[in-house]
């Protein structure tokens, strides 16, 4: 059944009884190491830290964007028990951000620059002193600002505030841009599984705590079809902790021992197959031995957008879209919002309704963030009070303001 309300900015859809996902899975996940996921998590890291600190100097966010951040990798030199760097990464920083405020500078590129080297010095220590970091940071002015006569457009104004009441989105919070952000739920156990087992191996573990050759640039594609996993898993090793060929082999066999045991737990009596670094060639040497635990040390790139999705995973057989929420504004920016908004509004259906929901907001550049251009839900159960619904939808809606606060006070982690 298909019911559409309309809404004070648009339409709501909401479509019951519709079709359970099958259980063919396929799913991809980018561990911490990974270059995508590296410029993800340092373009949010940038925008956090930007707004911790214009909220503190002048009470409110100012206009930013770091969503354009690129990662260019750098060289290394990589033998058993040995290496290093031979080549810088370069960090090239791309964006815009307000300058200053009310004549008051704001020291940018300083504020960028300790964030990135804290940032590489936390998540790969050894590439924190060869780092290339440009400035690609501008505060040119939004499209629409025609001159007619003396009169400054507002919108010159928006990365060049006199004081926090140029910023409009202090009156009313408008959608930066036509954009769609979507959500699911739930997942099955599958995808619960790769992100585990990523997180496992990427992140900190009994298991990377117990074996400092275990690399962070790990990367999972797996396949499932309800009976039955199949896994392509990539884990890197450190070569200063790898003394040999034949170590290195020992290695990997506890890392595929440690996948079937998890799969053991979390995948219990389903067959599941794993093939660990498929490229590798032990006899002529050729293995994923690092330097740092990441590909960046040697020419790979990593860019905003091209990791995970919101919700931590990559499904290109569920409903997905190609956003980069990461590095966005937390305040208008309907990349990032809507993202989030969709995902949770989505995990609260699912848990009113016992059954599968979907999520689609969609935005009108220019039109107020709380009003979407169009609100698709989707839901499995044949039985839904419209009522609740649209009461969750609502609550969803009304709560973007508390979703920035969320954003800039660290309470949000992205993918």
């Amino acid at each position: 059944m298909r019911k559409t309300i309309t809404t004070e900015g648009g339409f709501l859809s909401i479509e019951t009884g519709t079709i359970e996902p099958d259980a063919t899975t396929i799913v991809e996940r980018k561990g911490l190491g990974h270059p995508d996921t590296l410029a993800d998590h340092l373009a949010e890291r940038l925008s956090r830290a930007y707004s911790h600190y214009t909220v503190q100097r002048f009470g409110a966010v100012l206009h930013h964007n770091f969503d354009k951040l690129a990662l260019l990798g750098g060289a290394s030199e990589v033998r058993y028990g040995a290496g290093g760097m031979t080549a810088p990464v370069r960090v090239l920083v791309n964006g815009r951000a307000a300058p200053m405020c009310g004549g008051e500078t704001i020291p940018v590129e300083e504020i960028v620059e300790a964030e990135v080297r804290a940032f590489f010095a936390e998540r790969l220590p050894e590439v924190s002193d060869h780092l290339d970091i440009t400035f690609n940071i501008t505060s040119n002015s939004s499209p629409g600002a025609v001159l007619t006569g003396d009169a400054v457009p507002d919108r010159t104004r928006w990365f060049n505030p006199r004081s926090i009441d140029d910023l409009r989105e202090r009156r009313v919070r408008l959608s930066n841009d036509t954009s769609l952000g979507t959500g699911w739920a739930p997942e099955n156990a599958f995808e619960s599984f790769v992100r585990e087992l990523v997180n496992h191996f990427s992140g900190e573990s009994d298991f990377t705590l117990s074996h400092a050759w275990c690399g962070s640039d790990v990367k999972l594609m797996g396949y499932w079809d309800g009976d039955q996993a199949d896994v392509v898993l990539c884990v890197p090793q450190k070569s200063r902790h790898v003394g040999s060929r034949a170590e290195y082999v020992r290695n990997a066999e506890t890392v595929l021992a440690e996948c079937y045991r998890m799969a053991g737990l979390r995948l219990p009596g389903a067959p599941a197959r794993f093939r660990l670094n498929a490229r590798d060639v032990p006899e002529k040497d050729e293995l994923y031995l690092t330097y740092t635990g990441s590909s960046i040390e040697s020419g790979d790139e990593g860019v905003v957008g091209r990791g995970n999705r919101v919700n931590g995973l990559i499904t290109p057989l569920r409903p997905m879209n190609l956003e980069g929420a990461n590095g966005k504004n937390p305040v208008y920016h309907v990349g990032k919002l809507y993202n989030i908004a969709a995902q949770r509004l989505a995990e609260r259906l699912h848990e009113a309704t016992d059954g599968h929901a979907e999520v689609h907001l969609v935005s009108t550049t220019g039109q107020r963030l709380d009003q979407p251009w169009r609100i698709l839900v989707r839901l499995s159960s044949p039985d839904v009070e419209t009522d609740k619904v649209q009461a969750l939808v609502a609550e969803a809606l009304e709560g973007f303001p508390a979703l920035t606060d969320e954003l800039v006070s660290d309470g949000i982690v992205l993918s």
